[in-house]
């Protein structure tokens, strides 16, 4: 039988929490195609994310099911226990605000994932709300984040669950996870490590402005972001903004830092540079030992290794280029700044060079694939 992917539809049939306060709730669906008519005992993939806020909400959650439908067209899923694509399904706060559950599938039990529909999440599953039932988290002005319960008798509680202490602490992304250290600089506060936070594409295909954070990974491999980071477009990395300095692809309280504050940070570690110098700053390749002491201590060929003496520890990840032309392992560490050029369609970079001890400063299309520094607001 042909199946027409973009008229198939999926029946809700309900929601339901399980009773022992797991990380998971149940879900069904039937599935029938164009013609009405029930896809039975056939092998079907799901995607399912949990967004946050509207329809089109960011996907704060992204799992993956391979499931058969039954001789009625019928799968039970368990959102919560798929294959995890994106996100921490123990990190979703059910209080904080509006939920939506988003389904896609693919009836070929492939990844062509089509959209069946998004809906609210009306009812929160109570399993899952009990278990910060009588509870709000609020955040001060100095990034200490704090749990607020209250009793049986109405006494209020307060216990600290995050306490940023000062830059040097390990940042950890509520969004997915992932722990990035810092380190101070000057006066600023940079993350040590480059951002990776997405789910990667083929590095043939655009990033596009949907509900999910997109990446590349060199040579389309998850290993290398693991090692590397994400590369990204810079308007992905930008969130489809184009203000200078904004939060962008960062997470909260930091932000995509602009071409001014990458003077500043080379300014600090250059040893015969102090920012600002407007002489200094027309030249591509800026400063005398900026890349050198920028860059980490290994992983760089040709000698090109750095002594890493500010902590800041790049590492040679390379770049994309158009055409899905991966480049640089090895040899190259490249940063988009939040600043564009006057025509708009460029962005300002920083590159860290093999054989450079100083570092380049120039701009390229948008729609090259680059590494990102995230900077403390």
């Amino acid at each position: 039988m042909k199946y027409s992917l973009a008229s198939i539809m999926i029946i809700f049939a309900f929601i339901q929490a399980f009773a022992q306060i797991p990380q998971s709730f149940k879900y069904q669906a039937v599935a029938r195609d164009s013609t009405g008519s029930v896809i039975v005992n056939q092998s079907v993939t799901f995607r399912i994310s949990i967004l946050k806020g509207s329809t089109t909400g960011f996907a704060f959650y992204t799992e993956t099911h391979a499931v058969n439908t039954n001789q009625f067209g019928l799968v039970n899923l368990e959102v919560g226990n798929g294959n995890t694509i994106f996100g921490v399904f123990a990190n979703i706060n059910w209080q904080d605000g509006s939920f939506f559950i988003q389904i896609e599938m693919d009836v070929n039990g492939g990844s062509n994932f089509q959209l069946m529909g998004t809906s609210q999440l009306l009812q929160v599953p109570y399993s899952l709300y009990s278990e910060v039932s009588g509870q709000i988290q609020l955040t001060d002005e100095n990034g200490n984040s704090y749990n607020i319960s209250v009793d049986t008798l109405g006494n209020l509680g307060t216990t600290l669950i995050y306490k940023w202490q000062a830059c040097g602490d390990t940042l950890v992304d509520d969004r997915d996870g992932q722990k990035y250290t810092s380190v101070l600089i000057g006066t600023q506060c940079w993350m040590a490590e480059n951002l990776n936070i997405g789910i990667r594409i083929d590095g043939a295909n655009d990033q596009v402005n949907n509900s999910f954070y997109e990446k590349y990974c060199y040579n389309d491999l998850e290993i290398n972001c693991d090692a590397y980071g994400g590369l990204y477009q810079w308007d992905e990395m930008m969130q489809y903004d184009d203000i200078e300095g904004v939060q962008g692809i960062c997470p909260d309280e930091w932000h995509v830092p602009t071409d001014e504050e990458w003077k500043q940070l080379e300014g600090e570690v250059d040893s015969l540079y102090n920012y600002p110098d407007t002489v200094w700053d027309k030249t591509l390749f800026r400063g005398f030992n900026v890349g050198y002491n920028l860059k980490s201590i290994s992983c760089w060929t040709e000698g090109g290794n750095g002594t890493n003496l500010f902590g800041f520890g790049a590492f040679p990840g390379g770049h994309i280029h158009i055409n899905n032309i991966f480049f640089g392992v090895n040899s190259y560490s490249t940063f988009w700044t939040s600043t564009d050029t006057y025509s708009g369609d460029s962005g300002w970079f920083r590159r860290l060079i093999c054989y450079e001890e100083r570092v380049n400063r120039f701009y390229n299309p948008k729609i090259y694939g680059y590494s990102v520094r995230c900077l403390k607001d």
